[in-house]
Protein backbone atom coordinates (compact mmCIF):
# COMPACT_ATOMS: atom_id res chain seq x y z
CA UNK A 1 0.00 0.00 0.00
CA UNK A 2 1.88 3.42 -1.18
CA UNK A 3 1.17 5.99 1.20
CA UNK A 4 2.24 9.96 0.76
CA UNK A 5 3.19 11.84 3.83
CA UNK A 6 2.39 15.32 4.10
CA UNK A 7 3.49 17.82 7.15
CA UNK A 8 0.95 20.15 7.94
CA UNK A 9 0.24 22.83 10.44
CA UNK A 10 -1.88 21.93 13.44
CA UNK A 11 -3.44 24.98 14.96
CA UNK A 12 -5.74 25.34 17.90
CA UNK A 13 -9.10 27.61 17.22
CA UNK A 14 -8.51 30.99 18.51
CA UNK A 15 -10.52 32.04 21.93
CA UNK A 16 -13.31 33.76 21.71
CA UNK A 17 -12.63 36.65 24.13
CA UNK A 18 -9.39 37.31 21.93
CA UNK A 19 -7.17 35.56 24.60
CA UNK A 20 -4.76 35.69 21.74
CA UNK A 21 -2.64 38.68 21.22
CA UNK A 22 -2.63 40.15 17.98
CA UNK A 23 0.30 38.41 15.41
CA UNK A 24 0.66 35.86 17.66
CA UNK A 25 1.44 32.76 16.13
CA UNK A 26 -1.33 30.36 16.68
CA UNK A 27 0.78 27.46 15.33
CA UNK A 28 1.29 24.83 18.09
CA UNK A 29 2.73 21.60 16.69
CA UNK A 30 4.05 20.38 13.42
CA UNK A 31 2.51 16.70 12.77
CA UNK A 32 2.52 14.62 10.13
CA UNK A 33 -0.37 13.32 8.61
CA UNK A 34 -0.37 10.44 6.38
CA UNK A 35 -2.32 10.66 3.58
CA UNK A 36 -2.96 7.35 2.44
CA UNK A 37 -3.92 6.24 -1.33
CA UNK A 38 -5.79 3.08 -0.68
CA UNK A 39 -4.65 0.79 -3.25
CA UNK A 40 -5.96 -2.98 -3.66
CA UNK A 41 -5.28 -5.26 -6.19
CA UNK A 42 -7.22 -4.10 -8.37
CA UNK A 43 -8.75 -0.84 -7.91
CA UNK A 44 -6.28 1.88 -8.09
CA UNK A 45 -8.17 4.96 -8.45
CA UNK A 46 -6.51 6.98 -5.52
CA UNK A 47 -5.86 10.32 -5.86
CA UNK A 48 -2.20 11.84 -6.62
CA UNK A 49 -0.66 14.14 -4.59
CA UNK A 50 -1.80 17.70 -4.68
CA UNK A 51 -5.34 16.81 -5.79
CA UNK A 52 -6.62 17.40 -2.53
CA UNK A 53 -5.60 19.95 0.15
CA UNK A 54 -6.96 20.84 3.42
CA UNK A 55 -6.94 24.95 4.66
CA UNK A 56 -7.63 26.13 7.54
CA UNK A 57 -10.00 30.02 8.47
CA UNK A 58 -11.09 30.99 11.75
CA UNK A 59 -14.47 32.15 12.76
CA UNK A 60 -15.89 33.80 16.34
CA UNK A 61 -13.70 31.72 18.12
CA UNK A 62 -14.00 28.42 15.77
CA UNK A 63 -11.26 26.70 13.23
CA UNK A 64 -12.70 25.71 10.68
CA UNK A 65 -11.16 23.28 8.01
CA UNK A 66 -12.02 23.50 4.29
CA UNK A 67 -11.37 20.85 2.07
CA UNK A 68 -9.98 21.78 -1.27
CA UNK A 69 -10.07 19.39 -5.00
CA UNK A 70 -7.33 20.97 -7.18
CA UNK A 71 -8.04 18.47 -10.21
CA UNK A 72 -10.94 18.38 -12.63
CA UNK A 73 -12.86 15.18 -11.80
CA UNK A 74 -14.97 14.51 -8.97
CA UNK A 75 -13.13 12.95 -5.76
CA UNK A 76 -14.31 11.28 -2.60
CA UNK A 77 -12.13 11.26 0.98
CA UNK A 78 -12.66 10.06 4.45
CA UNK A 79 -11.17 12.00 7.22
CA UNK A 80 -10.36 10.84 10.83
CA UNK A 81 -9.34 13.17 12.87
CA UNK A 82 -7.76 13.03 16.83
CA UNK A 83 -8.79 15.86 18.70
CA UNK A 84 -6.74 16.86 21.96
CA UNK A 85 -9.03 19.52 24.21
CA UNK A 86 -11.10 20.30 21.25
CA UNK A 87 -15.03 19.62 20.44
CA UNK A 88 -15.88 19.21 16.66
CA UNK A 89 -19.12 20.05 14.66
CA UNK A 90 -19.88 16.46 13.91
CA UNK A 91 -18.51 12.73 14.04
CA UNK A 92 -14.56 12.65 13.84
CA UNK A 93 -14.75 10.02 11.02
CA UNK A 94 -16.85 11.17 7.92
CA UNK A 95 -16.82 11.02 3.97
CA UNK A 96 -17.29 13.58 1.46
CA UNK A 97 -17.55 13.99 -2.17
CA UNK A 98 -16.24 16.82 -3.83
CA UNK A 99 -17.10 17.86 -7.26
CA UNK A 100 -14.06 19.34 -9.96
CA UNK A 101 -12.71 22.35 -8.27
CA UNK A 102 -14.76 22.52 -5.45
CA UNK A 103 -14.09 24.12 -1.90
CA UNK A 104 -16.00 23.71 1.15
CA UNK A 105 -16.12 23.42 4.56
CA UNK A 106 -16.00 20.19 6.07
CA UNK A 107 -15.80 20.50 9.77
CA UNK A 108 -15.58 23.07 12.49
CA UNK A 109 -13.62 22.75 16.06
CA UNK A 110 -13.63 24.79 19.07
CA UNK A 111 -12.02 24.80 22.34
CA UNK A 112 -13.38 22.60 25.32
CA UNK A 113 -12.12 24.93 27.78
CA UNK A 114 -11.43 28.47 26.88
CA UNK A 115 -8.12 28.62 29.01
CA UNK A 116 -6.88 25.69 27.32
CA UNK A 117 -5.46 25.93 23.87
CA UNK A 118 -6.16 22.25 21.69
CA UNK A 119 -4.43 20.83 18.73
CA UNK A 120 -5.12 18.25 16.40
CA UNK A 121 -4.25 15.80 13.74
CA UNK A 122 -6.20 13.54 11.02
CA UNK A 123 -5.43 10.96 8.39
CA UNK A 124 -7.12 10.66 5.01
CA UNK A 125 -7.77 9.10 2.50
CA UNK A 126 -9.41 9.78 -0.92
CA UNK A 127 -10.54 7.89 -4.93
CA UNK A 128 -11.74 8.98 -7.63
CA UNK A 129 -15.78 9.04 -8.19
CA UNK A 130 -18.55 10.45 -5.90
CA UNK A 131 -19.64 8.47 -3.72
CA UNK A 132 -23.38 9.83 -4.46
CA UNK A 133 -22.58 8.36 -7.93
CA UNK A 134 -26.22 7.66 -9.45
CA UNK A 135 -25.29 5.02 -11.79
CA UNK A 136 -27.29 5.63 -14.88
CA UNK A 137 -28.26 1.69 -15.57
CA UNK A 138 -30.04 2.68 -18.80
CA UNK A 139 -26.36 2.99 -20.61
CA UNK A 140 -25.37 -0.74 -22.23
CA UNK A 141 -21.47 -0.88 -22.15
CA UNK A 142 -19.36 -1.95 -25.30
CA UNK A 143 -17.01 -4.85 -24.96
CA UNK A 144 -13.14 -3.97 -23.76
CA UNK A 145 -11.58 -4.59 -27.07
CA UNK A 146 -12.22 -4.30 -30.80
CA UNK A 147 -16.02 -4.98 -32.69
CA UNK A 148 -16.16 -8.44 -34.22
CA UNK A 149 -13.51 -10.11 -31.87
CA UNK A 150 -14.14 -12.03 -29.00
CA UNK A 151 -12.07 -13.37 -25.78
CA UNK A 152 -12.83 -15.97 -23.38
CA UNK A 153 -13.82 -15.11 -19.83
CA UNK A 154 -11.40 -15.97 -17.02
CA UNK A 155 -13.77 -14.89 -14.36
CA UNK A 156 -16.95 -13.48 -14.57
CA UNK A 157 -19.60 -11.50 -12.12
CA UNK A 158 -18.85 -13.57 -8.82
CA UNK A 159 -15.87 -15.41 -9.74
CA UNK A 160 -14.78 -17.09 -6.74
CA UNK A 161 -11.05 -16.71 -7.15
CA UNK A 162 -11.06 -13.30 -6.39
CA UNK A 163 -14.13 -11.23 -7.77
CA UNK A 164 -15.85 -11.10 -5.19
CA UNK A 165 -16.80 -8.37 -2.27
CA UNK A 166 -15.88 -5.01 -3.74
CA UNK A 167 -14.64 -6.89 -7.40
CA UNK A 168 -18.19 -8.86 -7.38
CA UNK A 169 -19.44 -6.84 -10.55
CA UNK A 170 -15.79 -7.10 -12.42
CA UNK A 171 -14.62 -9.52 -15.61
CA UNK A 172 -10.89 -10.34 -16.57
CA UNK A 173 -10.71 -11.27 -20.37
CA UNK A 174 -8.09 -13.54 -21.64
CA UNK A 175 -6.21 -11.88 -23.65
CA UNK A 176 -2.20 -11.96 -24.95
CA UNK A 177 0.65 -9.26 -23.96
CA UNK A 178 -0.43 -6.44 -26.78
CA UNK A 179 -3.78 -7.51 -27.39
CA UNK A 180 -6.12 -3.75 -28.38
CA UNK A 181 -8.30 -2.82 -25.53
CA UNK A 182 -11.12 -0.21 -26.47
CA UNK A 183 -13.18 1.77 -24.37
CA UNK A 184 -16.49 0.29 -23.03
CA UNK A 185 -18.54 4.05 -22.56
CA UNK A 186 -17.54 7.44 -23.25
CA UNK A 187 -16.05 9.60 -21.05
CA UNK A 188 -12.80 11.73 -19.65
CA UNK A 189 -9.29 10.30 -18.93
CA UNK A 190 -8.80 11.01 -15.19
CA UNK A 191 -5.48 8.34 -14.61
CA UNK A 192 -3.35 6.87 -16.60
CA UNK A 193 -0.48 4.30 -15.92
CA UNK A 194 1.68 2.84 -17.81
CA UNK A 195 5.29 2.89 -16.38
CA UNK A 196 5.05 -0.91 -14.69
CA UNK A 197 6.68 -4.18 -16.18
CA UNK A 198 6.40 -6.10 -13.22
CA UNK A 199 3.51 -8.73 -12.70
CA UNK A 200 3.08 -11.37 -10.17
CA UNK A 201 1.00 -12.94 -7.04
CA UNK A 202 1.70 -11.92 -3.94
CA UNK A 203 0.78 -9.31 -1.24
CA UNK A 204 1.58 -5.88 -2.51
CA UNK A 205 1.90 -6.95 -6.06
CA UNK A 206 -1.72 -4.63 -7.36
CA UNK A 207 1.14 -1.14 -6.94
CA UNK A 208 2.63 -2.44 -10.18
CA UNK A 209 -0.63 -2.83 -11.99
CA UNK A 210 -0.78 0.13 -15.30
CA UNK A 211 -3.75 1.09 -15.49
CA UNK A 212 -6.58 3.65 -17.13
CA UNK A 213 -9.31 4.91 -15.03
CA UNK A 214 -12.05 6.85 -17.12
CA UNK A 215 -14.79 9.40 -15.36
CA UNK A 216 -18.07 8.53 -16.51
CA UNK A 217 -21.13 11.48 -17.03
CA UNK A 218 -22.88 9.63 -13.89
CA UNK A 219 -19.55 10.16 -12.35
CA UNK A 220 -19.14 6.60 -11.87
CA UNK A 221 -15.97 5.26 -13.49
CA UNK A 222 -14.53 2.44 -15.76
CA UNK A 223 -11.30 1.02 -14.74
CA UNK A 224 -8.97 -0.89 -16.84
CA UNK A 225 -5.80 -2.85 -15.68
CA UNK A 226 -2.90 -4.94 -15.90
CA UNK A 227 -1.93 -3.00 -19.31
CA UNK A 228 1.17 -3.50 -20.95
CA UNK A 229 4.17 -1.21 -20.26
CA UNK A 230 4.15 1.66 -22.14
CA UNK A 231 0.59 0.56 -23.40
CA UNK A 232 -1.73 3.43 -22.66
CA UNK A 233 -2.60 5.35 -25.81
CA UNK A 234 -4.81 8.25 -24.22
CA UNK A 235 -3.41 11.11 -21.79
CA UNK A 236 -5.57 12.57 -18.37
CA UNK A 237 -7.75 15.01 -19.39
CA UNK A 238 -8.85 13.55 -22.78
CA UNK A 239 -12.56 13.08 -23.90
CA UNK A 240 -12.96 9.01 -25.15
CA UNK A 241 -16.00 8.21 -26.94
CA UNK A 242 -17.23 4.01 -26.51
CA UNK A 243 -15.37 1.91 -28.72
CA UNK A 244 -12.45 3.86 -29.10
CA UNK A 245 -9.14 2.03 -29.12
CA UNK A 246 -7.47 3.40 -25.41
CA UNK A 247 -4.76 0.96 -24.55
CA UNK A 248 -2.70 -2.22 -24.90
CA UNK A 249 -3.25 -5.01 -22.61
CA UNK A 250 -0.78 -6.77 -20.60
CA UNK A 251 0.30 -8.37 -17.30
CA UNK A 252 1.22 -6.20 -15.09
CA UNK A 253 0.35 -5.70 -11.41
CA UNK A 254 -1.07 -8.38 -9.38
CA UNK A 255 -1.82 -11.49 -11.93
CA UNK A 256 -0.76 -14.95 -12.95
CA UNK A 257 -1.25 -14.58 -16.40
CA UNK A 258 -2.18 -11.93 -19.74
CA UNK A 259 -5.39 -10.45 -19.59
CA UNK A 260 -7.75 -7.35 -19.11
CA UNK A 261 -9.46 -6.55 -15.55
CA UNK A 262 -12.83 -4.05 -16.49
CA UNK A 263 -15.06 -3.05 -14.15
CA UNK A 264 -17.49 -0.06 -12.82
CA UNK A 265 -17.16 1.24 -9.75
CA UNK A 266 -19.08 3.70 -7.41
CA UNK A 267 -16.70 5.72 -4.61
CA UNK A 268 -17.02 4.38 -1.47
CA UNK A 269 -15.16 5.17 1.88
CA UNK A 270 -11.59 4.90 2.60
CA UNK A 271 -10.34 5.62 -0.38
CA UNK A 272 -12.37 2.26 -1.88
CA UNK A 273 -14.47 1.74 -4.51
CA UNK A 274 -17.42 -1.26 -4.92
CA UNK A 275 -17.91 -2.47 -8.55
CA UNK A 276 -21.07 -2.01 -10.21
CA UNK A 277 -23.08 -4.31 -11.97
CA UNK A 278 -23.69 -3.42 -15.77
CA UNK A 279 -24.99 -4.74 -19.12
CA UNK A 280 -23.13 -5.35 -22.13
CA UNK A 281 -23.89 -5.22 -25.35
CA UNK A 282 -22.56 -7.99 -27.68
CA UNK A 283 -23.69 -8.93 -31.56
CA UNK A 284 -25.93 -11.99 -29.77
CA UNK A 285 -27.77 -9.44 -27.30
CA UNK A 286 -27.48 -8.16 -23.84
CA UNK A 287 -25.16 -10.02 -21.83
CA UNK A 288 -26.62 -8.94 -17.90
CA UNK A 289 -23.99 -11.41 -15.93
CA UNK A 290 -20.46 -12.29 -17.82
CA UNK A 291 -19.66 -15.82 -16.88
CA UNK A 292 -16.42 -17.55 -16.35
CA UNK A 293 -15.76 -19.55 -19.60
CA UNK A 294 -18.46 -17.58 -22.04
CA UNK A 295 -17.09 -15.77 -25.25
CA UNK A 296 -18.77 -12.73 -26.29
CA UNK A 297 -18.65 -10.87 -30.00
CA UNK A 298 -18.18 -7.02 -29.62
CA UNK A 299 -20.34 -4.97 -31.56
CA UNK A 300 -19.76 -1.23 -31.87
CA UNK A 301 -23.57 -0.71 -31.49
CA UNK A 302 -24.29 0.94 -28.06
CA UNK A 303 -27.82 0.70 -27.56
CA UNK A 304 -29.15 3.46 -25.20
CA UNK A 305 -33.00 3.40 -24.26
CA UNK A 306 -32.28 7.07 -23.39
CA UNK A 307 -30.04 9.46 -23.23
CA UNK A 308 -26.39 9.03 -23.59
CA UNK A 309 -22.58 9.91 -22.64
CA UNK A 310 -22.93 13.09 -24.74
CA UNK A 311 -23.38 15.18 -21.06
CA UNK A 312 -19.94 14.51 -20.34
CA UNK A 313 -18.75 16.70 -23.04
CA UNK A 314 -20.98 19.79 -21.40
CA UNK A 315 -19.85 19.05 -17.53
CA UNK A 316 -16.47 18.34 -17.86
CA UNK A 317 -15.45 20.60 -20.78
CA UNK A 318 -13.34 23.08 -18.60
CA UNK A 319 -10.65 19.88 -18.98
CA UNK A 320 -10.25 21.20 -22.40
Amino acid sequence: MPMVMRTVRSRSPPGSHNSLRAGHDKLLTIVAVALTFMCTDFALASCPGGWLEFDETSSNGALILIAQNNSDIPLTFTMNMDLRKLRASRRTTFTESLQPNESRPVITLTRRNESQRGNYHYETRCTIGNKDADHDDEVLYLLPYASGTSYPVLQGYGSRFSHTGRETYTVDFYMKVGTPVHAARGGIVARVEESHSKGCWKDGCGAYANFIIVVHADDTTGEYYHLQQDGALVEPGQRIEAGQLIGLSGNTGHTTMPHLHFGVYRAISWGREQSISVRYATRDGIVSKPRRGGRYLATTQQRVSQGDDSAVTEKYQHLH
